[in-house]
């Protein structure tokens, strides 16, 4: 992956605050920490970043690491006042959206094969090159940190699981200053069209956009559930809260949260 010599210019034009940081444990745990207790230092689209992430975290509390240099690790400040709460299961299906097209810009002709797993994995030719978390900053219920991890420099035999992917694995050696540049973009984009839409993601084109980038719609899936239980069925649609709707002899089911498994 190319990494900028002086910084990261296009990503500066966009975010108001942009921290390197050689390693650290977790970007997201740093950047909740920090923007709790110096909201003001960490305005709208705040940034750190780190390709030596050493304790990540995922969805449910799950754990990743990867070699350091192999991987880029960024949490942005997602500060979203005007947005309703019910709207809010729409951020991190935004992030999905908006990275996958990151991805499909670096990628060129292979970006036909990218999109998003719901709710917010993104997959290049079913496999996932991005895995996206997002957290609210204790106490102050406007701000949002969104978390993602690329594989950028991972080695084919490097890659932790067979579903997983990278861009050195495809090939491809990304920008890594234009590929934070369009996730951002995008991500101030489809976050200011849901709020000004009042969080109708349907009014705002977000419920569109998402349904159009994610894989899951129209696939038989199986839900791995947070209670241990397990859910199978066709993935037929997002509600208007952007949950997933699962539907199974005429019967659907309505899904906040669960690991979903593509079957076919």
């Amino acid at each position: 992956m190319s990494t900028p010599e002086h910084g990261y210019p296009l990503v500066a034009q966009i975010s108001p605050r942009v921290q390197v940081v050689d390693t650290t444990g977790s970007t997201n745990a740093d950047v909740v920490a920090a923007a709790a207790a110096d909201p003001g230092g960490w305005p709208h689209l705040s940034l750190l970043l780190t390709t030596d992430q050493r304790h990540g975290r995922g969805r449910l509390d799950r754990t990743w690491t990867a070699p350091a240099g192999t991987a880029l690790a960024v949490s942005v400040v997602a500060r979203v006042p005007g947005l309703p709460v019910h709207a809010r299961g729409w951020i991190p299906l935004i992030a999905g959206t908006a990275m996958a097209r990151a991805v499909g810009a670096q990628l060129g002709p292979a970006a036909l094969d990218v999109a998003v797993k719901w709710p917010n994995d993104v997959l290049v030719a079913g496999k996932k090159i991005c895995g996206i978390l997002a957290e609210a900053v204790p106490a102050h219920p406007d701000a949002v940190v969104v978390g993602a991890g690329v594989n950028t420099r991972m080695r084919p035999e490097d890659l932790p699981v067979t579903t997983a992917t990278s861009f050195a694995a495809l090939g491809h050696e990304a920008d890594e200053d234009r590929l934070l540049a369009d996730y951002l973009t995008q991500l101030r984009d489809l976050l200011a069209a849901l709020t000004d839409a009042g969080g109708d993601a349907e009014a705002a084109g977000i419920r569109d956009a998402v349904s159009a980038a994610c894989a899951t719609l129209g696939a038989e899936v199986t839900v791995s559930l947070p209670d241990g239980s397990q859910l199978t069925g066709t993935a037929a649609r997002l509600d208007a809260e952007g949950r997933l709707v699962v539907a199974r002899e005429g019967v659907e089911a309505v899904v906040a949260a669960g690991d979903v498994t593509h079957v076919r």
